[in-house]
């Protein structure tokens, strides 16, 4: 059917078709802009369960978010965290999705060299393809800020680079998380976030003398960790650990740094609750718990190793 409006004439037919086309291209638009959304949001969450944040933004000299910079004290020397912000020059926006999998969880440099341990790729090499890049997305979403990268503090031969390489092979086992046999679904997902994502056996795991845990005692407490701080044993041990913690015990911990006693956490772990626990699900911090309650306990009294 045709009518004219002046001197041109129309078709209805026409014209429902282009209406048609408009709806079902704005209705792909939405549908788009709400996974994009989605992929954002899920990115945030896992960059903050990941605590890049509080590694990569030198907070107490009020750096810029994920741009580097924040000294992290070991007892090799001093390193100092990169830019991840999405800036081409100084920080990853130069990268490829191939290239971020690859220094995030093999530890290897988009120049092909490899990474201090104090970048935790021990840990991170058991996230997901899906769950790293999603975290990519998110950091590439973020205003990019230009600032380069300071020079590691570290004395020879720790500072030799090459050296990692032989590290690598005594001590970094390249793979994906492996859940306990037989275990929930809910204790599943707690072993992939403390396993993975908030990489907790990086501190609560003492190293040896080289620098290499000693998974011997798992999450069971070290003399001298992260920032050179006594860290406590985790696991369920009733004499040493949080055996006589409940699982609600630990939630509430990850909420609000409160321990059982009302004796509020201080150092790292504060920062660790503050810029990433606390953001976690409740659903979260419960499979976290309930991980944490289900693994072997191990006796080991933390004590401070200085004077």
């Amino acid at each position: 059917m045709l009518f004219r409006i002046g001197q041109k004439r129309f078709s209805i037919k026409g014209v429902a078709f282009s209406l048609f086309g408009a709806t079902a291209l704005l209705l792909t638009v939405g549908v788009q802009e709400s996974r994009a959304q989605e992929e954002s949001d899920k990115g945030a969450y896992l960059t903050a369960a990941g605590g890049c944040y509080g590694c990569h933004t030198d907070v107490k000299n009020d750096g810029k978010p994920f741009a580097g910079g924040r000294p992290l004290e070991t007892p090799f020397g001093i390193f100092y965290t990169p830019n991840i912000t999405g800036d081409p020059e100084t920080g990853i926006g130069g990268w490829t999705d191939e290239e971020f999998l690859k220094a995030l969880k093999e530890g290897i440099g988009p120049s092909g060299h490899p990474y201090f341990p104090a970048f935790p790729y021990t840990s991170y090499t058991k996230m997901t393809d899906e769950d790293a890049l999603a975290i990519k997305a998110h950091l590439m979403s973020l205003p990019p800020v230009v600032q380069e990268n300071r020079s590691h503090d570290v004395s020879p031969p720790f500072s030799w680079r090459w050296l990692q390489w032989g590290w690598r092979l005594l001590f970094f086992d390249e793979g994906p998380y492996v859940p306990p046999a037989r275990a929930s679904e809910q204790v599943t997902r707690g072993g992939y976030l403390v396993e993975a994502l908030t990489h907790c056996g990086e501190c609560h795991t003492p190293r040896n003398f080289l620098g290499g845990s000693d998974n011997s005692l798992y999450l069971a407490g070290a003399a001298n960790g992260a920032e050179g701080e006594l860290v406590p044993n985790i696991t369920p041990d009733d004499a040493t650990g949080i055996g006589d913690w409940s699982e609600g015990d630990i939630v509430s911990f990850m909420s609000d740094g409160m321990m059982p006693d009302f004796d509020n956490v201080q150092g790292s772990m504060a920062e660790a609750i503050d810029h990433s626990l606390s953001k976690l699900t409740e659903e979260d911090r419960a499979a976290i718990a309930a991980y944490l309650k289900s693994i072997p306990p191990i006796e080991n009294k933390v004590t401070s190793s200085g004077p």
